[in-house]
């Protein structure tokens, strides 16, 4: 793959030398900028294309949570902190990875593969996309491509990044990077809806429609958000005896 390109954000001079030359010492990373504040990270992720961001939590004027508030999605960020306090606040705005300082190379290279892991999946999907016909498609899941019958698929479940797909049988969900929105433009619809803003369902594992919410497998229950209910309705008029 293409090199992730990184930004280090830290107000502490010893922080951003130790971590450009770790970033230096590692094949996959390539540093494009240091920043010592949030305010000129900001100037120069709108001026270049940013991957990756080390980013410090614990800096004046604007804090690096705050600053992951205004990022998109595409960007991760790994937090750097000398305070675990912060940690789970950290994850909220789902970050890859914490580094509580001060971290060694080892730690910092832990981290830095998950992202290496993260860009590699989202790669592959965008240059594969998604193979498909009427009756499966190929998805990428665990460094393999998948084939997924869409006749066994009870419904797809959008997770930020990722997508759960339920299988009949299947205990687990079979995950992979992808939107719902990509699901969307290649499922028929025919056969498959979205009722809500993190699900598509299976049309033909509806047993039941209850009180706003589909029933799906007599346990599964789906709400159906506002913004679908005048499509779905108009699905079940159009094959409604009664």
């Amino acid at each position: 793959m293409t090199k992730i390109s990184c930004l280090i954000v830290d107000d502490e001079p010893l922080a951003l030398d130790l971590l450009e030359k770790y970033i230096r010492k590692t094949p996959f990373l390539d540093l494009k900028s240091r920043c010592s504040s949030a305010i000129e990270a900001m100037e120069v992720l709108n001026s270049s294309k940013t991957d990756l961001i080390f980013l410090d939590i614990q800096m004046p004027e604007l804090s690096g949570i705050e600053l992951s508030k205004f990022i998109g999605s595409e960007i991760k960020i790994i937090f750097t902190t000398a305070f675990s306090e912060y940690a789970l606040e950290g994850f909220k705005v789902c970050a890859l990875d914490y580094l509580l300082k001060p971290f060694n190379y080892e730690e910092f290279l832990r981290a830095s593969y998950k992202a290496k892991e993260w860009f590699e999946l989202k790669h592959a999907r965008e240059d594969s996309q998604l193979v498909h016909d009427d009756n499966f498609i190929f998805v990428r899941s665990d460094y393999k491509t998948v084939k997924i019958n869409l006749s066994e698929v009870i419904y797809f479940e959008g997770l930020k990044d990722y997508v759960k797909i339920w299988i009949e049988g299947n205990p687990k969900p079979i995950l992979t990077i992808m939107s719902l929105k990509s699901l969307e433009e290649v499922l028929s619809p025919s056969k498959f809806m979205r009722i809500h803003r993190s699900f598509i369902i299976s049309l033909d594992k509806i047993q039941m429609v209850e009180r706003s919410q589909v029933i799906i497998n007599s346990k599964i229950r789906i709400s159906i958000a506002d913004q679908y209910r005048d499509k779905f309705q108009e699905f079940i008029t159009g094959r409604s005896l009664v």
